[in-house]
């Protein structure tokens, strides 16, 4: 969760001025307004998400203390492989989050028919993530979305038109689930390179080989 802060400066016997930050890391936000306080010069200081939802400091001490046994800290990779001889195709992914102090790995993947191209199978790789979020109780959170296919990022991210229909649909339906689970989602391409883990599960699935596991990682 980011957040940005709000907040009246008031220098000693001086005047006041109205200061507001670019958006942070909530739990950096925290350690700043602190020292405001502690200071004495920082007043009146406010909270906003990324919705303009406001917090008091004890609000987003309490909102952050409940999300900790909630999966947080979610950052996803994605990957789909079409094989045009067979008409199939592979989809994997790979989810990252914190929950009760720890950190996680889920890798999901599965094979799929009926698909028409590889962009088709890059889609249906991104909406089985997403369905993995909801499974795992992510929601009302930002999520960094972390993939190397041009078309699904570039148009996910409004930059590139949406011409076929059949990716339309599936750019429609993962608009609706992120939109649904209250996600705020970033966005991010990698080249091919920084995306082996998902590219290699998209490949086991079409060899019909299924993962589906959860890890603890070590710190």
């Amino acid at each position: 969760m980011k957040v940005s802060i709000e907040f009246t400066y008031k220098a000693p016997k001086g005047p006041k001025a109205l200061f507001k930050s670019d958006e942070m890391p909530a739990a950096q936000a925290i350690m700043i307004a602190e020292d405001l306080e502690a200071s004495g010069r920082g007043k009146e200081i406010i909270f906003y998400d990324r919705h303009e939802q406001s917090f008091r400091l004890k609000d987003l001490k309490k909102y952050l203390k409940g999300i900790e046994t909630e999966p947080h800290n979610v950052t996803l990779y994605f990957d789909g492989g079409y094989d045009k001889a067979t008409q199939k195709a592979g989809l994997g992914c790979a989810i990252y989050y914190d929950q009760n102090g720890k950190s996680y790995r889920l890798r999901r993947n599965t094979a799929v028919d009926e698909l028409k191209s590889n962009n088709e199978a890059e889609y249906a790789a991104l909406h089985l993530a997403v369905q993995e979020l909801d499974l795992l109780g992510v929601h009302h959170l930002p999520v960094k979305i972390i993939g190397d296919s041009n078309v699904v990022i570039n148009q996910l991210k409004d930059e590139w038109p949406v011409m076929k229909e059949e990716l339309s649909d599936w750019a429609d339906r993962i608009e609706a689930k992120l939109q649904e689970l209250g996600l705020e989602p970033e966005f991010v391409l990698v080249s091919r390179k920084h995306n082996q883990e998902t590219d290699r599960l998209a490949t086991q699935a079409l060899n019909g080989v299924d993962i589906t596991s959860t890890i603890e990682l070590n710190a």
